[in-house]
């Protein structure tokens, strides 16, 4: 299987004259496991809010009333009394708003193709949707995680931020490739590239 394949114009307009060590085009926008934790997470908090709307408004489908502290002061809504439960609609509401729209962007992301990929001899360019993102090799840690069967690579970035209070932990942001034939290939020619572009003074 080769690893080249036919660009977008606008890509191949901006390597210009320069010689291509690679091509692909990437399957995933995101790792499998990210789209399917956002999923599971999203259906448990709507879950989780959704016993908040049963319990609120439940009573009222039947014709009774619901009872609840407000401000300190207990108050009772009904069918023919809906104002007391105006905010706690509000606040319910929003927060299962938040549950289906993390749904619904783990399941969006399932379906979202990665784009293509094209490897120079000094940098990486990314094209998807009509947007091109530009990597300097030398932006790279040279830290990569690959899955060979599925032709997956994941390329460590020296970007990030700082998660957690305090101190916190630095989280690298990543370039992710899925569904790339010949991913050990691609893996040795980044990792010579990064190696050859790395800032870092060397050593003695």
């Amino acid at each position: 299987m080769s690893n080249f394949i036919h660009l977008p114009h606008e890509l191949e307009s901006i390597i210009g004259a320069e010689k291509i060590d690679f091509s692909v085009f990437s399957k995933r926008k995101k790792p499998l496991k990210d789209s399917l934790g956002l999923v599971i997470f999203g259906i448990f908090w709507t879950a989780f809010t959704s016993i908040f709307v049963i319990a609120f408004f439940g009573p009222l489908l039947k014709g009774e009333e619901v009872s609840f502290s407000a401000n300190g002061e207990m108050v009772t809504a009904n069918m023919d009394n809906l104002e007391p439960m105006l905010v706690p609609a509000l606040i319910i509401g929003f927060f299962v708003l938040v549950g289906i729209a993390l749904l619904i962007g783990g399941l969006f992301s399932f379906l979202q193709k990665g784009g293509y990929f094209a490897g120079t001899a000094n940098r990486l360019l990314h094209h998807r949707k009509g947007n091109i993102s530009i990597y300097d090799w030398e932006q790279f840690t040279g830290n990569m995680k690959m899955n060979v069967q599925k032709g997956n690579i994941t390329l460590e970035l020296r970007s990030g931020k700082t998660v957690g209070k305090g101190s916190g932990r630095f989280v690298h942001d990543t370039v992710y490739i899925s569904g790339a034939p010949n991913v050990l290939d691609i893996e040795k020619i980044c990792r010579k590239r990064i190696k050859e572009n790395d800032p870092t003074p060397a050593k003695t």
